[in-house]
């Protein structure tokens, strides 16, 4: 499941334009879920996100109870960035040039 953080949303749109389900929309400047029971959990949604105002609800053996799992894309790398609710960070960079080598 995704949450999006309406204080932190520029409205921009990039999210509802790469969302795979067309679950997404821009409400009152702000992305929101049509229905976040349809969400696939791709995190097409998350990777786009310019301000790292959605994040995905990590599952209890993941990353404990409440963990969010961000991203942030570059030209060279995609980082995947794990905040548990005890505020451990767990970071995960995976280098583009070599992401579909394995």
């Amino acid at each position: 499941m995704i949450v999006i953080d309406k204080k932190i949303c520029v409205g921009c749109g990039r999210c509802v334009d790469i969302c795979p389900g067309n679950l997404l929309e821009i409400k009152n400047t702000c992305a929101a879920c049509r229905d976040i029971r349809d969400c696939w959990g791709c995190c097409a949604c998350v990777k786009i996100c310019p301000v790292n105002a959605i994040a995905y609800m990590l599952s209890a053996d993941l990353g404990g109870v409440g963990a969010k799992l961000f991203a942030e894309d570059s030209a060279t790398k995609l980082t995947w960035k794990i905040l548990k609710p005890d505020g451990e960070k767990i970071i995960l960079e995976v280098d583009k040039s070599q992401a579909n080598k394995f």
